[in-house]
């Protein structure tokens, strides 16, 4: 980085990234162990705030903003802007990746995970349609749009760190350790709305209640933030960043030199990001639509699904280091692919089998979603990794996670539970000819 930008970075550095710089002025050397925390840390408030809206988007929002509908409209309605975060994602990634490159890591860190916790919180004072009418609609859509925009510039290079010093025989084992920030967060989530909506009166639940778990993800994204100021403005961390090329790239600059990587990357983890939003949010709406169990029962039973999901996550690092990282992802397709031809079986039956998808699906999604991130990221050359591997991430989640509640519930809901199956098998066939396609180009290379 330039001196220029030493000095911008200098002159914008916030209160919290002095504070954070005093706290470890004493710290010479970072161990890994710590950079993991940090990614774990970084990760779980993320997420966290990520599932507070999607469980408001099933058990809130249709009846808060789209009154003036049938409960299924107004929870389609919901989805749609749900995906709005998703599109914003890669627009927030190039943003703050300029930022980076003007003003530092820090400044940028700083700006994303405040728009993230600003955006959620402005929601919790979000008056509904009664009093606001359309308007309402309009600012829970850019609100929502301004948190897409935030995740996409929370990037912060810890995740490569961790890949590029792993050991080659635990490359796996490093690869799965910031997947778990995402059961952790749902977790955190779920339990706090169990808890409110539990405990009090459904009208007051829907008055206040529910507002609640958006003003705490403020308060997390704060100590989130400083627990990741304190890796990221240290000298030995610039020093690590700076050794392995974890560096901002222009966008078009890697588009044309290797843009095809971004694109197999994205799709040879899509069947692990399809299966993510059909585990999580679309069962609790299927479920919450047509009353087939009580919402507070489906909440127990994914916060359980969380915890073997966390329990995948940590084997699949094993398994991955035996078998290789590519192997474990073309193995879990195809796994997935066989579950998918039961899911209508399973969902459209009693409480327990609907029970059983929820299980089993997190069970699939931790041993997959713990390799989903960075299979392919390697293809990447060294100046091109740290804007790869974000870019990498967003189109996974555009192209595999974005619109799937609204798609799989739409489809379901108007011409059967076959549509799941489709939904989730298309994913399993794309990721398996990504990483056919990928290893064909290693090949040829």
């Amino acid at each position: 980085m330039s001196s220029i930008n030493h000095e911008h970075a200098a002159v914008a550095t916030p209160s919290f990234e002095r504070d954070a710089r005093a706290s470890v002025a004493d710290h010479s050397k970072i161990a890994p162990g710590e950079i993991a925390i940090g990614v774990i840390i970084g990760r779980a408030s993320e997420y966290f705030d990520y599932f507070v809206y999607g469980i408001a988007s099933v058990l809130v929002f249709p009846e808060i903003f789209f009154p003036f509908e049938s409960r299924l409209d107004g929870t389609l309605l919901s989805f749609l802007i749900f995906s709005f975060a998703f599109i914003a994602r890669p627009i927030g990634t190039v943003a703050f990746m300029a930022i980076q490159r003007r003003w530092g890591r820090g400044a940028k860190l700083t700006g994303s995970l405040f728009l993230l916790g600003i955006s959620t919180v402005g929601i919790a004072f979000l008056p509904g349609y009664a009093s606001l009418g359309f308007t309402s609609i309009v600012f829970l859509s850019v609100l929502r749009f301004l948190q897409g925009i935030a995740l996409g510039g929370s990037w912060d290079g810890l995740p490569s760190l961790l890949a590029l010093n792993a050991p080659k025989s635990r490359r796996g084992w490093y690869a799965m350790i910031p997947q778990l920030g995402a059961p952790i967060g749902f977790i955190v989530a779920s339990g706090l709305f169990l808890f409110l909506h539990s405990s009090l009166w459904p009208v007051d639940f829907m008055d206040w209640g529910w507002r609640y778990p958006f003003y705490v993800a403020f308060a997390i994204n704060v100590v989130a933030l400083f627990a990741r100021l304190r890796l990221v403005v240290t000298d030995e961390y610039d020093h690590l960043l700076n050794e392995n090329k974890l560096e901002p790239s222009p966008v078009g600059e890697l588009v044309q030199a290797q843009g095809s990587n971004l694109l197999i990357g994205a799709f040879a983890a899509l069947a692990s990001y399809a299966l993510f939003h059909l585990v999580t949010v679309f069962p609790l709406s299927w479920i919450t639509l047509y009353a087939t169990q009580p919402v507070n029962d489906v909440l127990i039973i994914q916060m359980i699904g969380a915890a073997i999901a966390m329990l995948g996550i940590i084997a699949s690092g094993v398994i991955a280091d035996r078998i290789g990282r590519r192997s474990t992802l073309g193995t879990l397709a195809v796994l997935i692919a066989i579950f998918s031809l039961f899911a209508p079986m399973l969902l459209d039956g009693e409480p327990f089998r609907q029970d059983v998808f929820i299980l089993v699906g997190f069970a699939l999604l931790g041993l997959s979603y713990g390799q989903a991130a960075g299979a392919v990221s390697s293809n990447f050359e060294p100046q091109y990794r740290y804007t790869g591997a974000a870019l990498t991430s967003d189109l996974a989640w555009l192209i595999g996670a974005a619109f799937a509640p609204l798609v799989a519930l739409g489809l379901s809901a108007h011409f059967g539970l076959a549509y799941v199956s489709i939904y989730l098998f298309s994913g399993a066939i794309c990721t398996l000819v990504a990483l056919r396609v990928n290893r064909a180009l290693e090949l040829r290379d």
